[in-house]
């Protein structure tokens, strides 16, 4: 994908670029391992949950504060996704929108990425 379509593509998706610019800065402020946690479920949720312009943004922004708070607070990964972080996605992402179909290869790079993350896997 060149620059010029992913920027359409993310304009699309969150809506303007200065919103989206803002989450990505807060989100690298983020400790490493809650900075990659972060990563992964907007990862998922870019490729696998269906888009809504009006509340895409601040599904975004809430996932920041989420985790802002939570690094705060000395919260581990696993308090905020629990023990399975594609219920802990789907449930937070139904706040916004309807969901939809998640294939199960995506499900599992999820959970390996929180387990990497969270220092309980590989």
């Amino acid at each position: 994908m060149s620059d010029v379509e992913e920027y359409g593509f993310i304009s699309k998706l969150i809506g303007p670029k200065k919103r989206w610019r803002a989450y990505k800065a807060r989100a690298k402020q983020l400790p490493e391992n809650y900075r990659a946690a972060v990563e992964a479920i907007e990862r998922y949720m870019m490729h696998f949950v269906p888009t809504d312009g009006d509340s895409d943004a601040s599904r975004f922004e809430d996932l920041a504060d989420l985790f802002e708070q939570a690094a705060a607070d000395g919260r581990s990964i696993r308090e905020i996704v629990g023990e399975n972080p594609v219920e802990f996605v789907e449930a937070f992402v139904g706040n916004y929108s309807a969901g939809g179909y998640v294939p199960a290869r995506a499900r599992k790079r999820l959970t390996e990425a929180i387990e990497r993350a969270a220092g309980q896997g590989a």
